[in-house]
């Protein structure tokens, strides 16, 4: 795969519309062009049913990376709830049932929260960079901040509605795109995977 200052296709392994844009907005400035699962007909739907947040991500970009031939990022984010012993961390996505919606999985958490005072959480983003069929690099960025007894804002996607970060009154949901991805736990995983990328396009083909 040559890459050098000209350009890189890199594929997100992911559906999700609101991730790609989170993304697109950073790679701005970038020479990279930005492609989804959803570009590659036939590409496979990645079991997201690893242990841990970093063994989904691995799983999706190397599956990703070997249907497609192309440098492949995938990620797997999770709501880490302290009164509810981190849950539901890993199975954030679908913590109301394989089928569930985002509205789904909300009301879920706010039902078992109901009457909880501890509303401490934390959200974890784990990245997993896949540049070719033999390597793999990992980035991880962490927010901490409480849950809301209701939703405010229409913004986001996920969680976003619910959470409050630490030092902020506002829900992701409600904050304008670039200030929540100046603090937020994809934000900081995606600024580390960033600063990495830089370097890695400038160097010489491999």
């Amino acid at each position: 795969m040559e890459k050098s200052s000209h350009g890189v296709t890199l594929v997100l392994a992911t559906r999700n519309p609101g991730k790609a844009v989170e993304l697109q907005a950073l790679l701005a400035d970038l020479p990279v062009m930005l492609r989804l699962a959803a570009d590659f007909p036939g590409a496979p739907e990645v079991p997201e049913d690893a242990s841990t947040l970093e063994g989904n991500a691995a799983r999706k970009a190397r599956a990703l990376q070997a249907f497609t031939g192309l440098p492949t990022l995938a990620d797997d984010t999770g709501l880490e709830v302290e009164a509810l012993g981190g849950q539901p961390g890993v199975h954030s996505a679908r913590f109301a049932g394989p089928q569930a919606t985002d509205a789904d999985n909300r009301a879920l958490l706010l039902q078992r929260l109901q009457g909880v005072e501890n509303r401490r959480a934390r959200f974890r983003t784990v990245l997993a960079f896949a540049p070719d069929a033999r390597t793999l690099h990992l980035f991880e960025g962490v927010c901490s901040g409480w849950i809301l007894e209701e939703e405010r804002g229409s913004g986001g996607f996920g969680y976003d509605s619910l959470f409050v970060p630490e030092g902020y009154t506002q829900t992701f949901a409600e904050m304008p795109l670039a200030m929540k991805n100046r603090i937020s736990h994809r934000g900081q995983a995606l600024r580390a995977f960033l600063s990495f990328l830089r370097t890695w396009l400038n160097e010489p083909g491999g």
